[in-house]
């Protein structure tokens, strides 16, 4: 199909001009094209949300406290987890596309982390004034950002990682991030205690909470270092010659698949019964099973705790097996279980909250992944936004109801209910597994079984064949001939592979090894560019 030109060839370190790599050179720790350069970015990504999980459960961290020293118990305390999520339901999906559109990651990132910052200052100082206006109002604006930021950590993991370790990264970004919840909810208490005897009341609790400012702005600082790293990836890798040219639209959500609807819902089902109990647990576990304050506030961590380890294994073993939706499955009933021994027995709780923790893992790194299999690139700082508003819709409303159900009939029934919104988890997952076999199997499809898919489809474009039927997505086709605008061969090639990353990412090296020895000539641009007009096959 003709002789490999030097524009179609994959950048390789040796292409590159040293003076590009700038006074850092080009050693292995500094070269975006080797490992450790890439290790020390996944770094820098995994403490960008670490602050902000550290404040996230302060609240947990020291109900008792909270209790004693603010009077905030039953719905009144639930109110700060429901002021952080209300904000998200709309800023979320905002922010991912001002990530996309107006910010870009780099700014955006450094942005929602001032934002964090300054909301939990705010927090801080209404607990040392004694003002529950002031806090409520800080856990707003703490808010604003806290989701935002996880929504720039997941576009900046996306960018960086996109490939078959994608599925382990995201599990070690989320182990890094929740570690951030167990270092907090291990550790303010005794930082309590051990403060009590210089300060007293609402004001030793302003003291405390302002130690939480200071972990938001060891993030932020990690914010600034990580913009540079990706400015300077950027240029030396040319990605910004490369840019597609896709320009995302507030409309792009009404040609979502149906899989990433039912992504969307398994989300919010799922997250909407381990959040708020994590957020009541410390008392539960205090009142039903008797266990000492310590005790009670490290079983409540070990969702994030043991999360923390299992996540990067749960990752890596999808990873190599790939079948996202039977992991996701085997993750929702895992948790099932876990709750029915909370509230049907008397077995030791860490037994269930281990459990928890594991299912949580494998639920996280498996599901998350799979926006990146379902949406086209240059969507998805829009799509992971638009996920966490959902999620967060369903946190702000069902926090305020959990609270409402403890205080009028206790713990037994609130368990119950979060019992049943897994019981509907599971039933999108079923849902979504038919539409997954009912199209193309991608999503529950092995390593291999997936590059193969990959091959067949861009084998059948570039011999200008028909296109058989979209992976994944019925508007991935047309989203895909409506963006391309080449000048040449080259760029017409460089978007489609993207688009087939983004779209479904391919586990094959060698895949991408080939299609580095094609070149594409101007007769299958024309080819390419006719696909706008053809319908998607169903």
């Amino acid at each position: 199909m003709g002789e490999t030109t030097d524009e179609d060839r994959i950048l390789t370190q040796d292409d590159v001009d040293p003076a590009e790599f700038g006074c850092l050179g080009s050693g292995a720790a500094c070269s975006p094209f080797r490992a450790p350069h890439r290790f020390l970015v996944l770094v820098l990504i995994c403490m960008l949300s670490f602050g902000s999980y550290f404040c996230f459960d302060n609240p947990a961290a020291l109900a008792q406290e909270f209790k004693n020293d603010l009077g905030l118990e039953g719905s009144s305390f639930m109110l700060l987890y429901s002021l952080y999520s209300w904000p998200n339901v709309f800023l979320c999906f905002i922010g991912g596309y001002l990530i996309d559109r107006v910010f870009g990651i780099r700014l955006g990132a450094f942005l929602f982390g001032m934002v964090v910052t300054v909301g939990q200052l705010v927090f801080a100082l209404g607990a040392y004034i004694d003002s529950k206006a002031v806090m409520y109002a800080g856990r707003f604006i703490f808010g604003l950002g806290g989701e935002n930021l996880a929504v720039a950590a997941n576009t900046y993991v996306v960018s960086w990682f996109a490939g078959k370790e994608i599925n382990m990264v995201f599990g070690i970004n989320l182990s890094a991030s929740r570690m951030g919840s167990t270092v907090g909810m291990v550790s303010l208490s005794p930082i309590y205690e051990a403060l009590s005897t210089k300060f007293q009341g609402t004001h030793l609790m302003g003291v405390v909470l302002t130690i939480g400012a200071l972990m938001c702005v060891v993030s932020l600082v990690c914010s600034v270092f990580l913009s540079y790293f990706d400015k300077r990836a950027s240029r030396i890798l040319q990605k910004e010659a490369n840019e597609t040219g896709e320009t995302v639209k507030l409309s792009d959500i009404t040609r979502f698949s149906g899989a990433t609807w039912l992504i969307f819902a398994i989300c919010v089902t799922y997250y909407v019964a381990i959040f708020p109990f994590i957020s009541l647990g410390k008392l539960f576990f205090e009142q039903k099973f008797g266990l000492s304050q310590a005790e009670a506030g490290v079983c409540n961590s070990l969702v994030y705790f043991v999360g923390a380890v299992s996540s990067p294994v749960a990752g890596a073993i999808i990873d190599k097996t790939g079948k996202n939706v039977l992991w996701l499955l085997l993750a929702v009933l895992i948790t099932l279980l876990a709750f029915a021994l909370l509230t049907f027995t008397f077995l030791h709780p860490y037994f269930a909250m281990v459990l928890i923790a594991i299912a949580y893992s494998i639920c996280a790194s498996a599901l998350w992944p799979m926006v990146s299999l379902v949406v086209p690139e240059y969507q998805l700082g829009t799509a992971y936004g638009m996920m966490q508003s959902i999620q967060n819709l369903g946190l702000a409303v069902v926090s305020l109801l959990a609270g409402a159900l403890l205080t009028k009939f206790g713990y037994f029934i609130l368990l119950l209910h979060f019992m049943a919104w897994l019981a509907l988890a599971v039933v999108f997952i079923l849902l979504l597994w038919a539409w997954d076999a009912r199209s193309t199997g991608y999503l529950n499809a092995s390593p291999a079984k997936r590059a193969e898919m990959n091959s067949d489809e861009v084998q059948s474009v570039l011999d200008g064949d028909e296109v058989r039927q979209p992976l994944l997505n019925d508007n991935s086709i047309m989203d895909l001939s409506q963006s391309l605008r080449a000048s040449s061969a080259s760029q017409l090639r460089a978007r489609y592979l993207r688009s087939v990353e983004a779209g479904a990412l391919s586990n094959s090296a060698e895949f991408h090894r080939s299609m580095a020895e094609r070149s594409v000539n101007l007769t299958q641009s024309y080819q390419f560019s006719t696909l706008a007009n053809r319908t998607p096959l169903k």
